[in-house]
């Protein structure tokens, strides 16, 4: 499949492929952005993208971040129509203990310019229509959630 991006900014970087086999390419941060403790911001990319009709692409965290760090990348979607900038929106979930990750001790975190800081997946949509109804059928599980299963 074949994904048109478009270069917003001259040092943005096109996503790549770490390994043979990766589901997801590598998203870049296109500058610095400090991330204070128990805060919310937007990394962006400087990149916007073409998905073709009846996919999507998905924001994923990256694992090691997410081992290493108190970061957190919030899942996203980006439509099939949108064409703007990709941004990736990140928490920083430092909860005033002692704060030891791949970033040192400060509860400041700064995201440098050229990072890797998310990944995209291209994913299909599937699109479905819906039907009002006064019963569904009964399943083993019925209504249980929210750990119903112990775990």
């Amino acid at each position: 499949m074949n994904v048109k991006i478009k270069k917003l900014h001259p040092e943005a970087k096109t996503p790549v492929y770490a390994k043979p086999g990766d589901s997801g390419f590598d998203l870049v941060a296109l500058q610095d952005v400090i991330i204070p403790a128990g805060e919310t911001r937007k990394v962006l990319t400087g990149l916007s993208f073409e998905i073709p009709d009846g996919y999507e692409m998905q924001i994923r965290p990256r694992s090691g971040l997410t081992l290493n760090s108190k970061l957190r990348v919030q899942l996203g979607t980006i439509d099939s129509s949108y064409r703007g900038e990709v941004g990736i929106i990140v928490d920083h979930i430092f909860n005033g203990g002692d704060l030891q990750s791949i970033f040192g001790n400060d509860t400041d975190i700064l995201i440098e310019k050229g990072m890797k800081i998310a990944q995209g997946v291209i994913a299909p949509v599937v699109r479905v229509s819906f039907e009002e109804v006064s019963e569904l059928s009964e399943s083993e599980r019925g209504d249980g959630g929210f750990g119903h299963t112990g775990v």
